[in-house]
C-alpha cells in the first residue's frame, strides 16, 4: 500500500474588497451580494465584493498615499503588491461584480480598514485588504446593477444590524463588527489584521 501525497496549501494571493456603505433613514447600509452554491471558495455565503489582484491592476494603480499607503505596505514582503495595485484590484473588482464605479478619483474615497489571510487547510487562500467607501463617491445610481458580472447574486444594499443575520463567513463577521464601530465614530486605533500567514494565528494592529 503506497501513502497518500500530504495535501498542500494552495498558495496565500493578494485580495483586494470594497465595503460599499450608505446613509439611510434606519442607519447605515452595506451593500453585500451571494456567491454561487458551485464556488469553489465560501459557497453560497454573502460577501462584500472583491477578488484576487490581478497583473493589469499594477499596470493601472491608484495613487494612495498618506495613512493608507502606510498601513498598506505594513508587515509585507518584496513580493507584495504596492498600495496602489491593491486600491485599483478593489475599485476594478466593484465596477466588475456590482456594476458601480466610485469616481472620477477612486482613491481618496477609499479607507483601508482591514486585512486578513485565510487559515491554512483551505481551497483557496487569501491576503485579503478591505476598503470602506462612502456610495456618495459613485458616478452612477447605487441601486443600478444592471452592468454586473453576476458573480454575486441577490445585490443588495442592507442594515448593518440585519447584515450578521445573513449566512456569512467568520471574517465577515468580524469586519461588519469593526466597520460598525468605525461608522458610529469610534476613535482610529490602527487597521485589524488576523494573521494567518505562519504556523500560529496572530492578530495585530497595523498602526
Amino acid at each position: 500500500m503506497t501513502a497518500e501525497a500530504p495535501v498542500l496549501d494552495p498558495p496565500v494571493r493578494a485580495a483586494a474588497t470594497v465595503i460599499l456603505w450608505r446613509a439611510a433613514a434606519t442607519g447605515p447600509q452595506v451593500l453585500m451580494g451571494m456567491r454561487g452554491a458551485a464556488a469553489v471558495f465560501m459557497p453560497s455565503k454573502y460577501v462584500f465584493p472583491g477578488g484576487a489582484v490581478d497583473p493589469g491592476d499594477a499596470a493601472s494603480p491608484l495613487p494612495m498615499t498618506g495613512i493608507c499607503a502606510h498601513r498598506l505596505r505594513a508587515f509585507c514582503g518584496p513580493e507584495a503588491p504596492a498600495p496602489g495595485a491593491l486600491a485599483g484590484a478593489a475599485v476594478r473588482e466593484l465596477r466588475e461584480e456590482t456594476g458601480l464605479v466610485i469616481g472620477p478619483t477612486p482613491a481618496p474615497a477609499l479607507r483601508f480598514v482591514f486585512r486578513a489571510i485565510t487559515p491554512p487547510g483551505r481551497t483557496r487562500r487569501f491576503d485579503a485588504r478591505f476598503f470602506l467607501a462612502d456610495a456618495a463617491h459613485l458616478t452612477g445610481a447605487p441601486d443600478d446593477f444592471s452592468k454586473a458580472d453576476q458573480e454575486l447574486s441577490h445585490l443588495h444594499w442592507i442594515g448593518l444590524r440585519e447584515a450578521r443575520a445573513l449566512d456569512l463567513p467568520f471574517i465577515t463577521e468580524v469586519v461588519l463588527a469593526e466597520i460598525t464601530a468605525t461608522l458610529r465614530g469610534a476613535p482610529d486605533q490602527g487597521v485589524p489584521f488576523f494573521d494567518n500567514s505562519g504556523t500560529t494565528p496572530a492578530f495585530r494592529r497595523i498602526v
